[in-house]
């Protein structure tokens, strides 16, 4: 996920190095100029924060993903975000009854100061443990999350994407892919609607 991010900086180091030995005067002007040309990582520690609070949450969940299934079902409920070592993690909750019972999904989200990165790491209270975490970033609006991990058997990718963020509603969008990322199967959305 930011490999880019940090090989690009390791290279330009290098090279930097690399023209220090072959022309001297030249790298010393790129040096000099380079630090104030550079622009500072982006830090996203509150990219969460327009999260806290307590919204309604009306999710759609496809039944039976990746099998062919197109049965989806409805369901309401209440997520209540919590901001946690100020802004750097925060805890939602999210609680749905519905006619097959009563669904308690918990999203413990973490701020990595190194990578600049957020992970996401979720819990259902049937299962009782932390499922593999989901990590990226917000650009431009838009957070997009990525995972490997095993789905009935196979080793799938995992993407979450957080999108339309406003001061009042956001969504929420998991997909799988079983071929590598070429193509992505919607499973789960989540709107929320600011309660307070």
């Amino acid at each position: 996920m930011n490999i880019c991010r940090h090989s690009g900086f390791k290279l330009w180091g290098v090279g930097v190095l690399l023209g220090a030995v072959v022309a001297p005067s030249a790298t010393a002007a790129a040096t000099a100029a380079a630090p104030s040309q550079a622009a500072a990582p982006r830090d996203g520690r509150h990219d969460f924060d327009f999260d806290i609070g307590v919204w309604k949450t009306h999710l759609r969940r496809l039944v039976y993903p990746l099998s062919g299934s197109t049965t989806w079902v409805e369901l309401d409920g209440t997520t209540v975000v919590r901001k946690i070592w100020d802004g750097r993690a925060n805890l939602a909750e999210l609680e749905i009854d519905a006619a097959s019972g009563h669904l308690s999904v918990l999203s413990l989200r973490l701020y990595d100061p190194q990578s600049r990165q957020w992970s996401l790491n979720a819990a259902n209270a049937k299962v009782g443990t932390l499922g593999v975490p989901t990590v990226g970033e917000f650009r431009d609006g838009r957070g997009e999350f990525f995972d490997q991990e095993t789905f009935n058997g196979r080793t799938i990718l995992v993407r979450n994407v957080w999108s339309d963020i406003t001061a009042d509603s956001c969504r929420f969008e998991q997909a799988f892919s079983d071929d590598g990322g070429k193509t992505w199967e919607v499973n789960w959305i989540a709107v929320d609607t600011r309660v307070k």
